[in-house]
C-alpha cells in the first residue's frame, strides 16, 4: 500500500457496476462545430494480481495509472472502472505536476538536503520500529526514498519504503504516516476496518490528514 501526497488517498472496489450507456449523450456525430471533445483518457497499464480482491487504482511518481486486476476480473471491467474514478485520476496528476513544479521553483541547496536525506536515514527507520514493536506488527525492511508524490508506502512482505522528507513534518504528522503504513500490514485496503485500526493507533490522525492536505 502507498500513502501519496498529501495522502494515499487510493480507490479500491469490488468488482465494478458498468452503466449503461446514457441516450442524454449525445454521440460525437451530434457535437457541434464549436463543441469542446473531451480530454483524453488516460493511459493505463493493467497488471493481473492473483491475491488481489478487488480493482485498485495507483497514480504513480510520473504520472502513469497503474489498475490491479484481481484472478476473477477482466480487462474490460477494469477499465470500465478506471474511466469511472476517471475525475480522481485527473486530480491526483495535477496534484503530482503541482509538487514537480514547486520542486523546480523552490529547490533545496544541495548541502541542505543532504544533510536531510542523511538525517532521514539516521532517524526514521529507527522511529519506525519503535512504533511497530510497540504495536506488535512485524516489519522486515525500511527504506529511505526520494518519494514524488508519496509520503510512504510498504508492502505485504513488510517492507515499508518512507520518504526522506518526512523529516521536515512536524512529529505528529510523520508519526501518522508511518501508523498508517503500519496499519496496512495488518489492512491491505482503505475500507472502514482499515481507518478505525488508525483510529485506534493515532487517535489525531484526522488533524494530520488535514495538514497534509494543507501543504500539498
Amino acid at each position: 500500500m502507498q500513502l501519496r501526497l498529501p495522502l494515499d488517498q487510493r480507490i479500491v472496489n469490488r468488482e465494478p457496476r458498468i452503466p449503461s450507456p446514457d441516450p442524454r449523450i449525445a454521440s460525437p456525430e451530434s457535437r457541434t462545430p464549436n463543441s469542446v471533445p473531451p480530454a483524453p483518457a488516460p493511459a493505463l497499464l493493467f497488471v493481473r494480481h492473483p491475491r488481489a480482491r478487488r480493482y485498485v487504482i495507483r497514480v504513480a511518481d510520473d504520472g502513469c495509472v497503474r489498475v490491479t486486476v484481481p484472478r476473477w476480473g477482466s480487462k474490460r471491467d477494469a477499465a470500465a472502472f478506471a474511466e469511472q474514478q476517471r475525475p480522481w485520476i485527473e486530480k491526483q496528476q495535477r496534484r503530482i505536476e503541482r509538487r514537480r513544479a514547486h520542486a523546480r521553483a523552490h529547490p533545496l541547496p544541495q548541502e541542505i538536503e543532504h544533510e536531510l536525506r542523511h538525517r532521514a536515514t539516521r532517524e526514521l527507520p529507527r522511529r519506525l520500529l519503535e512504533l511497530a514493536a510497540r504495536h506488535g506488527v512485524m516489519v522486515t525492511r525500511v527504506s529511505i526514498r526520494d518519494q514524488r508524490s508519496r509520503w510512504g508506502s510498504c508492502s505485504r512482505s513488510g517492507h515499508v519504503c518512507l520518504n526522506w522528507r518526512l523529516v521536515q513534518l512536524p512529529d505528529f504528522v510523520r508519526d501518522y504516516v508511518m501508523l498508517h503504513e503500519l496499519m496496512h500490514l495488518r489492512r491491505m485496503d482503505h475500507s472502514p476496518k482499515f481507518w478505525k485500526l488508525v483510529a485506534q493507533v493515532c487517535p489525531d490522525f484526522e488533524a494530520a490528514r488535514a495538514y497534509l492536505r494543507a501543504s500539498c
